[in-house]
């Protein structure tokens, strides 16, 4: 048996956190825009930071697990 939960949940919280794709902050133009499909410096560490955050709090400390077969 195979724990799923670390794949599957890093690469949902990839999509949903890149920058630019759903949200951008902070943004280019404002303090967060929305679906501008662009990205800098600030956008990718804070988004990084949100994820490492998200990611640690789900598999962690909430000991989530997915088995397959």
């Amino acid at each position: 048996m195979a724990d799923w939960a670390p794949v599957v949940i890093g690469v949902v919280l990839f999509v949903l956190l890149s920058p630019g794709l759903v949200l951008e902050a902070p943004g280019t133009h404002r303090a967060v825009d929305f679906g501008s499909m662009r990205t800098n410096g600030k956008a990718v560490v804070l988004h990084t930071l949100v994820f490492f955050a998200l990611y640690s709090i789900i598999i962690v400390a909430l000991r989530l697990h997915i088995y397959t077969g």
